[in-house]
């Protein structure tokens, strides 16, 4: 535990789960002048991305510690950033503060993830904290519209991309999951609890004769932004290419790249587009 007080500066609380984003997130809040506090969780967020900050590892059911560590340290925005796998409900083991939390929450606990989320921000707000989006501090990680690389995708690519479109959004109105994978209009694969890594492989297992295919990410058309954005980062490029996919598409204004550059460079190298789709009703 490195839980020092950040001092009386404006500090900004990071709920942190895996992956780099966290780190990032604490970076962009220090270079406008904040102060940082993680509450990281445990079995899920990395000790090289939140040491280096004032943190405490705190358990993802202890409501109580969460609360009296981000007011302890003078937080008033939070960030949720970083995946977690939602535990059963026999593996929660609250404490008090945290069996309260969930009777609020109610049964938003048995719905997908935009229901849960969405209450676990009223909840965080009804508490006096003002929950913000991890892309409100990492805009230069937000894909723009357009290719972002070298690649430029075809008419086929442009077909599976809209065939996509419309697949995801169907996933995502019935709270399912952000992704697909299209080739040549054979859907090979949508996303749902296991993720898009897992997905990708069943994706490549699955690949027609021929050439081309596309991931699609979304985001989900009621989806909590502020708590939960797709994100694509370097490993999501290499097993693309593995799947021999021709490229990805993505929600222009709505993904997250936890390495732009990097990202760019992977798909450059491997020979795949990287494009980002506007979706009209988005935001």
């Amino acid at each position: 535990m490195n839980g020092q007080p950040s001092g009386g500066r404006d500090c900004v609380g990071i709920l942190a789960g895996g992956g780099p984003l966290p780190g990032q997130v604490a970076q962009a809040v220090a270079a406008e002048g904040r102060g940082v506090f993680i509450v990281a969780f445990q079995d899920f967020a990395e000790p090289d991305v939140v040491g280096s900050w004032p943190h405490a590892y705190v358990r993802l059911a202890a409501a109580g510690t969460i609360l009296s560590e981000l007011r302890r340290h003078g937080c008033r925005d939070i960030v949720l950033i970083g995946p977690v796998r939602r535990p059963s409900l026999r593996d929660l083991r609250p404490d008090a503060e945290g069996a309260r939390i969930l009777a609020r929450l109610g049964r938003a606990l048995f719905a997908g993830d935009d229901g849960l989320l969405g209450a676990l921000v009223r909840v965080l707000s009804e508490e006096g904290f003002t929950v913000r989006g991890a892309h409100e501090f990492l805009r230069h990680a937000v894909g723009r519209a357009g290719p972002l690389g070298c690649i430029v995708p075809d008419d086929m690519a442009r077909d599976d991309m809209g065939r996509g479109l419309d697949v995801v959004r169907t996933l995502g109105h019935l709270d399912i999951g952000q992704g697909c994978v299209v080739q040549n209009g054979v859907v090979l694969a949508v996303e749902a609890i296991e993720g898009t890594d897992a997905m990708l492989e069943r994706a490549g297992r699955c690949r027609q004769p021929g050439p081309g295919g596309v991931l699609v990410k979304l985001c989900k058309p009621r989806q909590e932004r502020r708590a939960d954005m797709p994100t694509i980062g370097p490993r999501t490029i290499e097993n693309a290419a593995r799947a021999k996919l021709a490229g990805i598409a993505f929600e222009a204004g709505g993904t997250l790249f936890t390495d732009l550059p990097a990202c760019i460079k992977a798909a450059d190298r491997a020979g795949l587009f990287l494009s980002g789709i506007e979706v009209a009703g988005a935001g």
